[in-house]
């Protein structure tokens, strides 16, 4: 049996809040360390499915940095991409080493919730204004 935790530390496995309760981590700076445990997760996924990612653009890089200098409906947008990433990395990687755990082999299905994760990811980027790509 496999003992890695799933949650990898996106959420409290307890409830389906976010560490510290909704919205708080976006209050007190945990925004970095939730994005980078979202790319922890995903490097994870990248080594299941067989694959190298790619480097992330620096705009999505320091995501945490920029969002709070947004406001209005970009900032609330990503936050929710961010979210949304969560919601589906965590039943996702539960799942691919549920397969891996029962002697399966999960690449085929870590391919797929890569290609999901990176899309969904990509799509926060567009969310940006159009000078935060520049940098």
């Amino acid at each position: 049996m496999d003992a890695t935790p799933n949650h990898f530390g996106l959420a409290d496995p307890a409830s389906s809040m976010p560490l510290g309760g909704e919205g708080a981590y976006w209050a007190d700076g945990m925004a970095g360390m939730r994005w980078a445990a979202l790319q922890d997760a995903a490097a994870a996924v990248a080594v299941l499915a067989g694959i190298a990612p790619q480097p992330l653009p620096a705009c999505l890089r320091d995501l945490p940095l920029r969002l709070p200098r947004l406001s209005g409906w970009r900032r609330r947008a990503i936050e929710q991409g961010i979210e949304d990433l969560a919601a589906i990395m965590e039943p996702g990687i539960a799942a691919l080493l549920a397969v891996r755990g029962g002697g399966g082999n999960p690449a085929v299905p870590a391919l797929a919730l890569w290609r999901e994760f990176e899309q969904a990811r990509d799509t926060l980027a567009i969310l940006l204004p159009p000078e935060t790509h520049r940098n």
